[in-house]
């Protein structure tokens, strides 16, 4: 455990791995393409909730992590996990699912650090400062230019799905706040447990509800696009967002969310052959500067 805190506190891993959770992050949505074909989207994030907590018990066992001592610090952790991974994930997957594109899912979910700046300073005192509010905007501008062009045509979009998307975006981000107020001291790994057994029973909820059939088509893409999404996305990405949350100010972490649409765009392009265009590029170039100037030193 002292050789993750001190390579977590290494500077180049400061540096460089907010990057790394925005390529792997944006593979999410690539995921939820691949892979809603063959399970309805609470039971796919209920089955994926499930198999990562047989993963991580295991784990969690073997390397003596420690629970939390306190009944209120199991539930802090628990609503933390209900809100990032059932709420949030919960939306994206059931939004793409009602035929809203992905692409537009990841850019009402860009949305996120602009709404994290909006409240942030009332509920962590933290001070926004007007760079960084125009980092913030030049961001949202630059996820507009990149996902703006697939928009057109409203082919898909449905007010169920944006509402689920918005939704999405609101999970994710009372998560994120809430997380860096009340779950900073967690031990990642049981916290991580704790978090996807309080999501897995809110997707699970969900499914019920909807009256989901709780079928599940175990095609070789399927099982491969599980596997990724088990152990790349809900367990690596999101412990090393984590981390991200627990040592920088929440504004800054939310920044990067900007950077997911447009590598997402850039996924979908490499594998569905989704053109970027000219547009496309310039919004890459605006959402690096906006979030070069949120996370920039005061």
């Amino acid at each position: 455990m002292a050789f993750a805190k001190n390579v977590s506190s290494h500077p180049a891993f400061a540096r460089f791995m907010p990057f790394v959770f925005v390529f792997l992050w944006s593979t999410g949505f690539i995921g939820a393409k691949f892979g809603l074909p063959y399970a309805e989207p609470f039971v796919f994030l209920f089955t994926r909730f499930l198999i990562v907590i047989v993963v991580m018990v295991p784990v969690v066992w073997v390397m003596g992590a420690k629970w939390p001592a306190r009944l209120r610090d199991v539930l802090h952790i628990a609503v933390a996990g209900m809100l990032v991974h059932g709420i949030y994930l919960g939306g994206v997957f059931a939004a793409i699912a009602q035929g809203l594109p992905a692409g537009l899912s990841a850019l009402i979910v860009g949305m996120q650090p602009v709404l994290t700046a909006s409240v942030v300073g009332a509920l962590l005192g933290e001070h926004v400062t007007r760079r960084q509010w125009m980092g913030l905007a030049l961001g949202l501008v630059g996820v507009g230019l990149v996902l703006g062009p697939k928009i057109g045509g409203g082919s898909g979009i449905t007010p169920l799905g944006i509402l689920l998307a918005v939704g999405a975006l609101l999970g994710m981000t009372a998560g994120t706040l809430y997380q860096k107020r009340f779950c900073t001291g967690m031990d990642l790994r049981t916290g991580t447990v704790i978090q996807y057994c309080a999501a897995s029973m809110t997707v699970g909820l969900f499914a019920l509800l909807s009256g989901e059939s709780f079928h599940i088509d175990w095609t070789m893409e399927f099982v491969l696009v599980m596997a990724w999404l088990v152990l790349v996305l809900s367990i690596g990405a999101i412990m090393l967002l984590m981390v991200l949350i627990k040592q920088g100010e929440a504004t800054r972490v939310a920044s990067m969310f900007y950077l997911v649409p447009p590598t997402a765009a850039s996924l979908a392009w490499l594998l569905f052959d989704e053109h970027i265009g000219f547009m496309g590029l310039a919004g890459f170039a605006v959402a690096a500067l906006g979030v070069a100037l949120v996370m920039a030193k005061r």
